[in-house]
């Protein structure tokens, strides 16, 4: 007779963040481009972002928050056994962020690897995550979403300079018999990517280096805003479909930090209360892979979650990608 093998969940063990101690708030940015806090506050809900200084990197960033994350967990990072970072401005092209990571965090031999999905990054890297723990590869994983995506923005394009911060966040999973990640869900659509992307590359080719506004995030907003509510909504009843759960079950929406609008549009469809949404978008920005798990981390460390309480992550980002997460945290 076969015995089944016992469920594994990937439990969220310790979550940490970081910001980076420049704080630009809109009326700085209303001195160099033609906009206003009213204009921006009206439309996006952001009022300031944070700038990682000069030569500050996104695997600074992440560091720090990795180190918060295993501080939280009351771990330490020799017995960590898999490391993803979830980018889309990596330090250089190779070697991986996560790898840079790995070494500042003093340890060798686990694998270490990038997960580029843009705002998406942290559900992706969260995903492949779970999977490894799931199947047993693992017995806990850092999983980190990390950005530095202000390097990359034209400033004088008041469509976009106004919507983007630095900053990381992280969790630390760990295998448990009782709970944890209940399932996650990812969608990508390539055929519209021209609609959120950025357009230097390396088989591209890259610009002058005196063309630097070249290095930039072109965006069509109203039809990102469109795609985003439509997919959001899609992979939120995916997720509660999937495990045969209420919305009104749900205790915590955790979603990706990149508009107020598109964040009260989800909470709505969900029938949720904006009490019951974590907004940080106010005073982050749209700070894309790191957005989720810093509003995570802010959510844990305030009291607002509590252990044994059910969250829905969500993201949507240029590629299209989008994806969700349920955890019973």
């Amino acid at each position: 007779m076969t015995t089944a093998a016992p469920q594994v969940f990937s439990r969220i063990a310790g979550t940490g963040s970081y910001l980076p101690e420049r704080v630009v708030t809109n009326d700085e940015l209303a001195q160099t481009v033609e906009t206003s806090d009213e204009w921006i506050a009206a439309r996006t809900g952001i009022r300031q972002r944070h700038i990682a200084a000069e030569g500050q990197l996104t695997s600074d960033l992440a560091l720090e928050a990795a180190k918060r994350a295993l501080d939280a967990a009351g771990m330490t990072a020799d017995e960590i056994e898999l490391i993803i970072v979830g980018t889309t401005t990596p330090d250089v092209i190779f070697p991986s962020t996560a790898t840079i990571v790995q070494a500042k965090l003093g340890i060798a031999g686990c694998p270490a690897f990038d997960v580029n999905a843009a705002c998406s990054g942290f559900i992706y890297g969260l995903t492949v995550a779970d999977k490894f723990i799931r199947s047993g590869s693992v017995r806990n994983a850092l999983v980190i979403g990390a950005e530095t995506l202000t390097r990359m923005l034209d400033w004088t394009d008041r469509t976009t300079a106004v919507l983007f911060g630095d900053g990381a966040g992280a969790v630390v999973l760990k295998a448990d018999a009782e709970t944890g990640i209940l399932s996650t869900h990812m969608h990508a659509d390539g055929a519209k990517g021209d609609l959120l992307h950025n357009p230097v590359g390396v088989s591209k080719g890259f610009l002058p280096a005196e063309d630097r506004a070249g290095v930039r995030v072109i965006m069509a907003g109203h039809e990102v805003f469109k795609h985003a509510v439509k997919a959001l909504d899609s992979v939120v009843e995916e997720a509660l479909e999937a495990n045969g759960i209420d919305r009104h079950q749900i205790d915590w929406l955790i979603p990706h930090q990149a508009n107020l609008r598109i964040i009260e549009a989800t909470a709505k469809r969900l029938e949720m209360p904006m009490d019951h949404v974590i907004v940080t978008v106010d005073r982050h920005g749209n700070t894309s892979s790191g957005s989720v798990p810093l509003a995570l981390d802010e959510a844990v460390r305030s009291g607002r979650v509590q252990r044994g309480q059910l969250l829905l992550l969500e993201a949507f980002g240029g590629g299209f990608t989008w994806g969700s997460a349920l955890i019973r945290y």
